[in-house]
């Protein structure tokens, strides 16, 4: 075979697999094949074009994308108009529209199609020959704008039309629209990007359709659902509009699986409802229904009045859009600490409820809409959703205002309100002390994987709190056995659910008995599972682990300055901030504090790694502090100028002068050091250096295991133990338990039924442990 014609071979190949991928994808919503496998093969498909220009042609899944700007939309003439539907607002109004084609038609039990009314841009599809030639908007209905290379870009819409018995002239008409999902990813990349963000899916669908460069078009999430024809030559149709719809289906379109059929009246008002329950779960926005008489002979009889069709209407819900103004910016803070800001506004009706309240997300979003005391605006309300504020009417804006800024402090608790580098959520810090935050902190506190306290269920964590028993983690260790029956008594009185045998005087008391067995036995702990129970932000369970094992001593933890924290493997500037923004508030500490005098131990204190001291000096300590201008240099020479800590906090400024550092960096560190903050910051580093230096080369060998620097991944089913049991003896003996396989891998555990990390293990050519081999090794290494 000549090299050109398997060339070609292959180019119709991968064109047929790729038109197969788009068609399950869009129209069968039933994906054949992972998005890395169409993308190679759409990167083979260019190649091969590319290389063989002669072989393109316009259907190719290639030519998507890719026409320069036209500079102008040509005008399209439609051959039969794109008309408008009228409105119908109530259940009277669709009766009146019933009625009159029954008695039109002189005939009642009439077939409705119906179906959802998408809120997207009404298009127009012309196909000659079963391919795809030009696409127009509605326009005023009679002339539209080309818009075919922008189509050209929407995966959805068929390039050329699958099956066969198509019309020689067939326009499909239909709606462009943006998938909830795919508008609030675009909306999320476009604020991390600096990129413009989309107001709501109509605006971006119409928006998109109108990018002068198809390109443009081709970056923007569309999808397109067909509902209807237009000019037809070459073939007869079905007689009814579902039929059609059904046709159409088949030759390549998505059709809404919404779509239905049903009878009469009650039909039509059934499906509305219906809908209209779902609407809020639906991927897609709608603002209402269509009902269009099925059989297009009674279609025909019907006719048409002014630019509407007399045989179908739009049945609209409710307005979830309205206009109101702004009393009040607030902040609100949930039961994780995030912080979001919302509005207090004069009520409005939005979706038939009375609202006064509109949340705006988080302070980006303040800011992107720049709302202010005082600003009208636009609110939107879909369903059961909190309202929110779409968009600020800046011409309505009264004189003088200004624009609003998150609050420096909780509202709840006075702690600081914190937001990390590249986040858009701000958080109180206050996490164990935070009314807000008590439920959701005492819940991880006694969850198994940290304290452990068996029995402590959301229910009573629910009482204990509503009812002003626990303030905090540590009030658990101070209930008494009166306290959680009265709790109980009350709970359930409060919620009329008091039991027969607690109104007859009969007591039960066992399980008040075991929840506080339960909390006198968490009572012992290790230090790893106190850390992670304290719930500090970004602190799992294996951050919590390589702090316990690193620096061993929970004195030493909390009165760290945060950068030190960096000093531990897997710990960044993010998490390290995070750790020293929950030990900074003062409400924190005295917890711990209350739970240590209430009697919670610490069982495996120990001392620090001394490889946590490796590398560790003042000088390094001064650089991990980020003092401004003090670069590892300037930090070197101060560190040679100064023996200690507490030298260079008495040395005057002249002096860092003397030791070598340049004017406006000894001005800086001065200035630094005037800070009662920082300077503490840098006691306690001094402090940490002193502890570190202690360490003996016997508590050397304790701290290290035999495992210690190896990373081990486990895969597959073990017999005599579980995965969770598996991981804290490798763990214990030192080893960094990952969860993927790579070069860095030390060793691969292999249990019954191992997939592809052991696959990926041999490729890499990686340790291979069984089952055995890791039994003996644990058996040959117990404490």
């Amino acid at each position: 075979m000549p090299k050109t014609t398997h060339i070609a071979t292959r180019i119709a190949e991968l064109r047929a697999q790729l038109d197969d991928a788009n068609y399950r994808y869009h129209v069968l919503d039933d994906p054949a094949i992972p998005d890395a496998d169409y993308d190679r093969m759409l990167r083979e498909l260019d190649e091969l074009e590319a290389a063989h220009p002669e072989l393109i042609t316009a259907d190719s899944p290639t030519q998507r994308v890719g026409a320069v700007p036209t500079g102008s939309f040509a005008q399209v003439r439609h051959a039969i108009p794109m008309l408008s539907l009228g409105n119908a607002f109530s259940d009277e109004e669709v009766a009146v529209f019933v009625r009159k084609i029954e008695e039109r038609l002189g005939r009642d039990a009439l077939a409705f199609s119906v179906e959802p009314k998408l809120d997207g841009l009404a298009i127009s599809l012309r196909y000659e020959d079963g391919r795809f030639v030009q696409g127009a908007t509605r326009g005023d209905g009679a002339t539209g704008e080309d818009v075919t290379a922008n189509l050209r870009t929407i995966k959805a819409i068929p390039l050329q039309l699958r099956g066969k018995d198509w019309p020689r002239v067939l326009e499909v008409r239909g709606e462009v629209y943006m998938p909830l999902a795919a508008f609030k990813a675009y909306n999320e990349r476009a604020l991390v990007e600096g990129g413009k963000v989309l107001a709501n899916p109509r605006n971006g669908a119409a928006g998109s359709l109108r990018q002068l460069d198809p390109r443009m078009t081709a970056q923007r999430p569309l999808a397109f659902y067909a509902y209807g024809i237009g000019l037809v030559e070459g073939v007869e149709l079905p007689e009814t509009h579902s039929q059609t719809l059904g046709r159409l289906r088949q030759w390549g379109f998505p059709v809404s699986g919404e779509s239905d059929v049903v009878e009469g009246l009650q039909g039509l008002l059934d499906y509305y409802r219906a809908i209209g329950d779902k609407r809020d779960r639906l991927p897609f926005d709608i603002d209402g229904v269509v009902y269009k008489l099925d059989d297009y002979e009674g279609q025909a009889e019907m006719g048409f009045v002014s630019r509407a069709p007399r045989w179908a209407i739009a049945h609209k819900f409710p307005a979830q859009e309205q206009m109101t103004v702004v009393e009040s910016i607030e902040v609100n803070v949930g039961r994780t600490g995030a912080v979001t800001p919302w509005v207090l506004m004069q009520p409005v009706q939005v979706g038939g409820v009375t609202v006064t309240r509109a949340t705006l997300h988080n302070a980006d979003q303040v800011a992107r809409l720049d709302v202010r005391n005082g600003d009208t605006v636009i609110i939107r309300r879909a369903g059961d959703v909190i309202p929110e504020v779409v968009r600020v009417v800046v011409e309505k804006r009264p004189a003088g205002t200004r624009p609003w800024s998150m609050p420096s402090h909780c509202p709840v608790c006075g702690s600081e309100l914190v937001r990390e580098e590249g986040e858009a959520v701000w958080r109180c810090s206050g996490e164990l002390t935070c009314a807000a935050q008590r439920k959701e902190a005492i819940g991880h506190f006694a969850s198994r994987r940290a304290m452990d306290i068996e029995g402590l269920g959301e229910r009573f964590i629910e009482s204990l709190s509503d009812l002003g028993y626990v303030q905090s983690v540590a009030d658990l260790y101070k209930l008494t056995l009166d306290d959680l029956l009265e709790m109980k008594r009350r709970a359930d009185e409060r919620d009329d659910t008091t039991p027969e045998t607690v109104k007859s005087g009969k007591v039960a008391t066992r399980w008040a008995e075991n929840l506080l067995e339960a909390i006198d036995h968490s009572r012992n702990t290790t230090l790893e599972r106190f850390l992670y129970a304290l719930g500090i932000q970004h602190v799992g369970e294996s951050t919590a682990k390589a702090l316990a094992t690193w620096f061993g001593d929970l004195e030493l933890i909390r009165h760290l300055p945060w950068p030190l924290f960096k000093r531990v493997p897997d710990v960044g500037g993010e998490v390290a901030r995070s750790i020293g923004h929950f030990l900074d508030q003062a409400g924190n500490q005295q917890v711990i504090d209350d739970l240590l005098a209430r009697g919670v131990t610490i069982t495996d204190t120990h001392p620090p790694t001394p490889k946590l001291r490796d590398g560790l000096n003042l000088a390094t300590l001064l650089v991990d502090l980020e003092i401004p201008k003090v670069t590892r240099v300037r930090a070197e020479q101060l560190a040679s100028a100064f023996p200690s800590v507490q030298a260079l906090l008495d040395a005057p400024k002249h002096n860092f002068v003397s030791a070598g550092l340049p004017a406006d960096t000894a001005q800086a560190l001065a200035d630094w050091l005037e800070d009662e903050t920082q300077a503490g910051q840098l006691v306690a580093g001094g402090d940490a250096l002193a502890r570190l230096d202690a360490i003996t080369p016997a508590a050397a060998e304790v701290a290290q295991g035999p495992l210690d620097g190896q990373t081990a991944v486990l895969t597959g089913t073990l017999s005599a133990l579980s995965r969770d049991e598996a991981k804290a003896k490798l763990e214990a003996l030192g080893a960094k338990v990952s969860g993927s396989v790579s070069k860095k891998t030390s060793f691969v555990v292999a249990g019954e039924a191992a997939g592809s990390k052991l696959d990926k293990a041999q490729e890499l050519g990686v340790e291979i442990w069984d089952e055995e081999k890791l039994l003996s090794f644990l058996a040959g290494h117990e404490p």
